[in-house]
């Protein structure tokens, strides 16, 4: 199966449980050894962004976040919502922030299963 079809089916797992993950932590998962790892997984993500987005689906890569940024994912997220027309701000302030936070809330809602909302 390839990277980013295991990758959607890892995703939909944690989202089930309402969880982010870093990118090191699913590579981890997904068994993705260095070198290269982390930019592999993010090319995955990528990957998932455009089909999400050809599908009318709210991003699932949003549960994969930067150990380095906090509760964000990497710039790489913003850049490629950008390009896919579904994201126009700061990559680093508020509007990320804001971005971030709807897309978990949508990917939530279609993935999370029965929750309390």
């Amino acid at each position: 199966m390839p990277t980013h079809a295991r990758e959607r089916a890892f995703l939909e797992s944690i989202a089930k449980r309402r969880i982010l993950i870093t990118y090191q932590e699913l590579a981890k998962a997904l068994q993705i050894s260095p070198p290269h790892s982390i930019h592999r997984v993010t090319e995955a993500l990528e990957r998932l962004m455009e089909e999400d987005a050809a599908a009318d689906r709210p991003f699932i890569a949003a549960l994969a976040i930067s150990k380095t940024r906090g509760c964000l994912p990497g710039p790489g997220f913003f850049d490629c919502a950008r390009r896919l027309g579904r994201f126009a701000g700061d990559p680093d302030g508020q509007d990320a922030r804001m971005f971030h936070a709807s897309e978990l809330n949508a990917v939530f809602a279609c993935w999370g299963g029965s929750g309390d909302n």
